[in-house]
């Protein structure tokens, strides 16, 4: 590999470290909003899009105000007030699918044209896998938080930043 190659795997990493930090960031204001709660369904993807009418949000909204989150700690909270911790989570769950793209399709580029050593390619394959756990154990968590008592287990909270 050249150098030039080398700095170019290097850039595309650099980028990923930062979405990365970018994601701890938002997680924390997710955490600290009390949001992560408020997307009560785990869709990877087709749940990429967010509300585009009115009738989307008020079903949204109606499916939340069946959480005991709503019901227990929330239930003054009107569409607007649920607009606002949703775009949070929402932001949180774009920005993991965002970070899958930007570090798959661009491995799956270096690989192909032999720009990765076999090492390297097989640590970053690993890395990738880790990711795909990270956003199952996000909704591992959140369904934890999803039942009577309206609280994340601690547990699945540190195994989910942990990772």
């Amino acid at each position: 590999m050249t150098e030039r190659e080398r700095r170019r795997v290097a850039g595309w990493l650099l980028v990923c470290a930062a979405l990365v930090f970018a994601m701890v960031l938002v997680g924390g204001v997710t955490r600290l909003t009390r949001s992560g709660l408020s997307i009560v369904e785990w869709q990877p993807l087709v749940g990429a899009l967010p509300p585009l009418s009115q009738a989307d949000w008020e079903a949204l909204f109606a499916r939340y105000r069946e959480t005991p989150e709503f019901r227990l700690v929330n239930f003054q909270m009107t569409l607007e007030g649920f607009k606002s911790i949703f775009w949070w989570e929402y932001l949180h769950r774009l920005l993991g699918r965002a970070i899958g793209f930007v570090f798959m399709l661009p491995y799956l580029w270096f690989l192909l044209r032999g720009r990765l050593e076999r090492p390297l390619a097989w640590k970053l394959a690993g890395i990738f896998l880790l990711g795909v756990l990270q956003g199952a154990m996000g909704w591992i968590m959140v369904q934890s938080g999803l039942v009577e008592d309206p609280k994340v287990d601690p547990v699945r909270l540190s195994a989910h930043l942990g990772i």
